[in-house]
């Protein structure tokens, strides 16, 4: 693998937030450690366990074969992405960085599994294969780690499979990606124009994802792709999306890589997403995570100078300390309150839960229930023998895209729930929600089978003929003995009759078996929505129950934070009171000391912040 161009290395804006942030972290524990605060030194050792691995998640997505994982590979300046004109990428692949090149398998399950691979047999596990053993377990991805440095601050390159249109399955997997990821490259080649289901798959990834950028593709292989480009900008503009565009070439940018060429590079095009990448992903998402870090070391100065600032308030004044006193008891007894199950944001909590999940079920069952209705009129019209297949995979993917807005109503409502019960407090409550899993609706999609008895065989030829002369015959049999009983010979005319009567039940002998496959087919598509309505119901309980356990946890611990602080600062202002004049005089000092060294932390901590 040779190393990209000097244009490919991530800026260093990100590295030095994420260091500074690291140095403030363990000044913090340091201060945690001399101001006796195990509790506070959990909370920034969890901080420094993000900093020293963060993931920040670009998801790669676009329509079949429009030059993704070519895109992924020249970025990357590494050939990590299988490409092949014959066949597709199937699962998704997963570029981070790591010292040296290897890959696992991922597979689902609880707890997920991983599986060491051999590089050279990535691909026959990442693109899309006829010989696959059904028995076999489904490989849910493949993680491939790789030295480079536009990865080493958590980059995580996301290759998707191709979208296929927005009512596919695909398309409902990458959209639950780009719902938990940190930006999205949409691809799309210079073949042709924007299509209707670009612009609404890129509408849904913009609604999800802030941070999205549009790549044109194939540049160097389509010589009018600049009448394709101003298409596109134009077709953006008329959508109401506010996306960049970018146009580039993948054999060009591999060249300059190899040659370390930087005019090439600079032809390319490759330069603006390199920039997109680097400064507007990997330095915004380095820098917000440096922000959040430092919040967390003010908020711990914060804690641990509220107990020298009682004390100094009480050796300042004696007179005094009793009314300090007075306050800080005040105080305990609201704390005491934050800590016991009748708390109001308890409460909050408890009834937030149970109405959320009452509003989500209620969702969810609307969804299906419109799902199957659209599935009723759909079979109406059709003879479930010659659609069933496509019907199958319609259903599927449409049930995947109801279950993906299902949580997407669940992950806002929660959010929304989450900051209700931070009102309760004066600490932020960000971080708990970085800890949902990504939802992907294809395995819950996958989990429910369409196990229809369907008789899909239509008549052969020999069984409508034997229809149709069973028909004819009884027909023919009753107007002749008919006829003979009025003493009538209808000779040719009863043939005839029989002929009318051997079409006519041939005609309803059809129809018996289109109304009866369309019955099957209904209550095959109706089984398969209610395997689905129980198996994603449960996990949005399991999913609300999580979420009601980390929010519990959470404030919990910032309960007992509370109470660990304010009992310090009671017991400095009691023992401040007992003190002497000499030994009052002497502790201000060390105190004005100590408050001053922790202000020179909150005011770093402020100045990454800010």
């Amino acid at each position: 693998m040779t190393s990209a161009p000097a244009q490919q290395t991530s800026a260093d804006g990100g590295s030095v937030a994420i260091g500074q942030a690291v140095a403030l972290v363990d000044l913090g524990l340091k201060a945690c450690e001399a101001y006796d605060r195990p509790d506070l030194a959990t909370r920034l050792t969890r901080t420094k366990r993000g900093l020293a691995d963060p993931a920040i998640h670009i998801v790669v997505a676009g329509e079949f074969k429009q030059g993704k994982s070519s895109l992924v590979n020249a970025l990357l300046g590494a050939t990590v992405c299988p490409v092949d004109d014959d066949v597709a990428t199937a699962v998704p692949t997963y570029v981070r960085h790591g010292a040296e090149p290897h890959a696992n398998l991922l597979f689902d399950g609880d707890p997920p599994r991983r599986e060491p691979v051999a590089l050279d047999d990535v691909r026959k596990h990442v693109v899309e294969s006829s010989t696959i053993d059904p028995m076999a377990p489904r490989v849910a991805g493949v993680e491939i780690r790789i030295p480079r440095q536009l990865l080493a601050n958590g980059l995580i390159m996301v290759d998707t499979p191709g979208v296929g249109g927005l009512g596919s399955a695909h398309a409902a997997a990458s959209l639950g990606a780009i719902s938990m990821a940190d930006a999205v490259l949409f691809v799309t080649d210079a073949s042709q124009e924007l299509t209707r289901s670009e612009l609404d798959f890129l509408r849904q990834a913009r609604s999800l994802c802030g941070v999205v950028i549009c790549v044109l593709t194939k540049i160097d292989f389509y010589p009018f792709w600049r009448k394709i480009k101003k298409l596109n900008e134009d077709h953006l503009r008329a959508a109401g999306l506010d996306v960049p565009l970018a146009a580039v070439s993948s054999p060009l940018r591999t060249r300059a890589v190899k040659a370390g060429d930087s005019a090439l590079n600079n032809e390319s095009g490759y330069l603006d997403v390199v920039k997109f990448v680097t400064e507007r992903v990997g330095d915004g998402a380095a820098t917000q995570l440096a922000a959040d870090a430092a919040s967390e070391v003010s908020a711990v100065c914060d804690h641990i100078m509220t107990h020298f600032e009682a004390e100094r308030a009480a050796l300042t004044d004696p007179e005094a300390a009793q009314r300090v006193i007075d306050e800080l008891t005040a105080a305990k007894s609201r704390v005491d309150a934050l800590k016991t199950a009748a708390a109001k944001w308890s409460q909050t909590l408890t009834d937030g839960i149970a109405d959320l999940t009452s509003d989500v079920d209620h969702d969810l069952r609307d969804r299906i229930r419109k799902v199957t209705q659209e599935a009723d009129d759909a079979i109406e019209k059709v003879d479930p023998a010659d659609t069933w297949p496509q019907m199958e995979s319609w259903l599927q993917s449409r049930v995947g895209y109801e279950l993906l807005g299902n949580y997407a109503e669940l992950r806002q409502r929660a959010a929304e729930l989450s900051e209700r019960v931070a009102e309760h407090f004066r600490e932020a409550s960000g971080s708990v929600f970085q800890q949902i899993a990504v939802f992907n609706p294809a395995p819950v999609v996958s989990r429910a089978r369409v196990e229809h008895k369907i008789e899909l065989d239509k008549m052969k030829a020999g069984k409508q003929a034997m229809v149709a002369l069973k028909s004819a015959y009884g027909g023919a049999l009753m107007f002749t003995m008919l006829g003979s009983l009025m003493g009538v010979m209808l000779g040719p005319i009863g043939i005839g009759i029989g002929l009318v009567m051997g079409h006519k039940g041939l005609r309803d002998e059809k129809k018996r078996q289109i109304n009866q496959r369309r019955s099957q087919a209904k209550n095959a598509m109706r089984r398969y929505c209610d395997e689905v309505n129980f198996v994603m119901g449960k996990d949005s309980r399991d999913t609300l129950r999580r979420i009601q356990r980390q929010l519990r946890d959470h404030y919990s611990g910032l309960a007992e934070e509370l109470n660990r602080s304010n009992a310090q600062a009671m017991q400095a202002a009691q023992d401040a009171a007992r003190r002497t004049q000499s030994e009052r005089e002497q502790r201000l000092k060390d105190i004005n000391a100590e408050l001053e060294r922790l202000r020179l932390l909150k005011q770093r901590a402020t100045a990454v912040t800010g």
